[in-house]
């Protein structure tokens, strides 16, 4: 069957930055999975897009679906005819419905019984027949929060739509998408292409526009210039540039032919802290920064404009006049926030809410600054800069330039801090209070802001659990699985002797009364067990590995790390294996037991030598366990294990467990008791 590529183009208004990704990726998506219900053959699906346009690219498309047989079974032979062989009117109903006769009908015969059967051929549709509705599909299933209408129509669209075109090789596809009736023209660049372009192939689509249409519809490519570009001349102003992947992809999605230019600023801005310049330029401009080699903001930034100017002089004036005011404001919320010191800005706090139920910033800095002064205490860190910190930690919310650029809270809690004389100590752990802000960042540097921040994560995660608020499927509005992912990864990076339900237990204190979850803290603590197997799966270790581990509950996240490393070490010994079955069978016998199982192993009523030799054994190993288990040196423990495999394997196969001596059959399973007991020190290996 003859194959061509197909293309759908969709004109638009400008489409959101920020969606445009998403919605490329998902139009592509929907007709890849429309095209497969409908059973054409293709090889792949290509998404392309720019700020005026969503495009998909099928190549290789059948020109129809295949003809297939469609088999009908009717009803059970002895319901289709009655005693005297007549078709019933169940028969007759179902044959008239398949526009036969009830003699006409073949025969299902299984060794369930036999039925009516009608076999049908089914033409198979033609592509230009099925890709409308495919596409008018797609369409419908984009992730659109708000649709809008335009002009004095009723169609609905994340923007106004004005041309489709919708080619199959060099066939028009004839079909009406959102109101616009499918054509060969196209549009160009606004204001360097040619306004319209007429497409005789599918194939001739991004070369057309390239060169005629002055636009770049590969969104990876014109993604990747636009990266060339910056980089190039950063390199050429001896200074490296600030790219980031959400700035790079917003500004790929707002240009479709990029020309990149660099412009410089005042130096005297540079005054103002680093931080809050590069937020403004980012956030407001969407310009890149540019670095020196040792991290320092250069007076440059490189900006992308979408047009070729024949004079790129009055581009750059025009944006570096653009982008003075939005320094001049930072200036001046910097210097007008240091005339007032972090600690006179603690009572404003009291005006905020942190959430309606829990009360307000303020009442959060004193319980973060108690909670952060015990974890201190426990991690011998210094408690009143700890304490300090904590009392401090959300004063920058209030200052002039946070409220104007949100992303730079903590950072200017820091400057503000080191204006005022507080201890350095206490000024960075402003600032590393809100580590690790996402998978992969950095943690806190020093143990006082260790103490902060696990203290500000804990409040919140208790708060919102004690009101009844946790996290259901994807919504997770307060952030909590962040902040216990967080919180497990700073206490096991850090290697800090903390105990999880300790830290929920010194938390839920700090809210008296106002908790109505009265179950909070075992919620909380499931809640950071959930996490712990997220991660360890994420980083590759089996389901069953941790498993093992959680069934103890290990509730110290330094310790739960030291036995997920030793069972992972224990699990690749050739040992593992059957100590893992026997620790299985081990557990299936004590679960029958009903009643105590004696703790002692009396030497007097062993009588087979396997027995003798894996209770002298045992005895030997719970002496030498005792102290490894004491230091948490769990692969030690557990190599020390391995080899009970010899003796237990000749256990099994020697002894009776069950004996009919009630005392021998009691001692026997006290053996067993006290070897599952050793493994279960470290894990349950039964579950491997």
């Amino acid at each position: 069957m003859s194959q061509e590529n197909l293309l759908i183009e969709l004109g638009t208004e400008e489409l959101p930055p920020k969606s445009l990704r998403k919605l490329a990726e998902s139009f592509a998506s929907n007709v890849e999975a429309e095209l497969n219900r409908a059973e054409l053959a293709f090889d792949c699906v290509r998404w392309l897009a720019s700020p005026r346009r969503l495009a998909v690219v099928v190549s290789n498309l059948t020109h129809a679906q295949a003809d297939k047989i469609v088999e009908k079974r009717g009803p059970a032979v002895n319901v289709a005819f009655d005693a005297q062989g007549q078709a019933t009117k169940a028969a007759q109903g179902w044959a008239r419905s398949n526009g036969i006769t009830v003699e006409e009908a073949e025969r299902l015969v299984t060794d369930k019984g036999e039925w009516l059967l009608f076999k049908s051929e089914v033409k198979g549709q033609a592509v230009e027949q099925l890709i409308p509705s495919i596409a008018a599909t797609a369409l419908a299933k984009l992730p659109i929060a708000k649709p809008m209408r335009w002009g004095s129509e009723s169609t609905q669209f994340i923007r106004p739509v004005h041309t489709v075109c919708i080619l199959f090789g060099e066939q028009l596809i004839q079909g009406e998408l959102l109101g616009v009736q499918s054509d060969r023209i196209i549009r160009g660049h606004r204001f360097l292409g040619e306004a319209q372009l007429t497409l005789n192939h599918a194939d001739q689509y991004e070369q057309l526009l390239d060169d005629s249409g002055k636009v770049i519809v590969d969104y990876e490519r014109r993604k990747a210039i636009i990266r060339d570009q910056v980089e190039a001349i950063a390199a050429r102003e001896n200074g490296v540039a600030a790219i980031d992947d959400a700035l790079l992809e917003e500004v790929t999605s707002l240009v479709e032919w990029p020309v990149t230019l660099v412009g410089s600023f005042d130096e005297k801005f540079l005054a103002v802290p680093s931080e809050a310049l590069i937020s403004t330029m980012k956030d407001n401009q969407k310009y890149f920064p540019v670095l020196d080699q040792d991290g320092n903001l250069l007076p440059r930034f490189i900006f992308v404009s979408n047009i070729v100017s024949r004079d790129p002089a009055q581009v750059i004036s025009g944006n570096e006049k653009v982008v003075r005011p939005r320094l001049a404001d930072a200036e001046f919320f910097f210097e007008t926030d240091k005339k007032k010191t972090l600690a006179s800005r603690l009572e404003s706090l009291s005006s905020v809410l942190f959430q309606q139920k829990l009360g307000t910033l303020k009442e959060k800095s004193e319980r973060i600054a108690n909670i952060a002064e015990d974890i201190a205490l426990q991690i011998k860190a210094d408690t009143k800069h700890a304490q300090r910190a904590g009392l401090l930690s959300k004063t920058d919310l209030m200052t002039d330039m946070v409220m104007e650029f949100p992303d730079v809270q903590g950072v200017m809690g820091m400057y503000y801090a080191q204006h005022d004389g507080e201890d350095n100590e206490v000024a960075i752990a402003l600032n590393e209070q809100y580590l690790p802000r996402f998978a992969g960042d950095k943690l806190p540097t020093s143990l006082v802001a260790c103490a902060v921040s696990l203290a500000d994560k804990l409040d919140t995660l208790v708060g919102i659990f004690g009101i009844g608020q946790a996290p259901k499927g994807d919504k997770d509005p307060f952030a909590l699985r962040r902040a216990a992912i967080g919180l497990l990864r700073i206490i096991t990076d850090k290697n800090l002797d903390l105990d999880i339900v300790e830290l929920v237990e010194i938390a839920k204190v700090q809210y008296g009364e106002k908790l109505t979850n009265k179950n909070v803290v075992s919620d909380v603590v499931d809640f950071l067990f959930a996490r712990f197997r997220a991660t360890y799966q994420a980083n590759g270790f089996s389901v069953e590995l941790i498993q093992s581990v959680l069934d103890r509950r290990p509730t110290k996240p330094v310790d739960f790390e030291k036995r997920i490393q030793a069972v992972a070490k224990f699990q690749a010994l050739p040992e593992a294996a059957p100590i893992a079955a026997a620790n299985k069978r081990i557990s299936n016998i004590l679960a029958k037991v009903k009643g105590d199982i004696n703790a002692d192993v009396d030497q007097l009523l062993l009588e087979e030598e396997a027995e003798k030799a894996l209770a002298e054994i045992l005895a030997s190993l719970e002496s030498k366990l005792s102290p490894l288990f004491a230091a948490g040196e769990y692969e030690a423990a557990l190599f020390e294990l391995a080899s009970l495999q010899t003796p237990v394997d000749a256990f099994f196969d020697n002894v009776m467990v069950m004996a009919e001596n009630e005392a021998v059959k009691q001692n026997r399973l006290a053996i067993l008791n006290r070897l599952r007991n050793l493994f279960l020190q470290i894990a349950d290996v039964s579950v491997l």
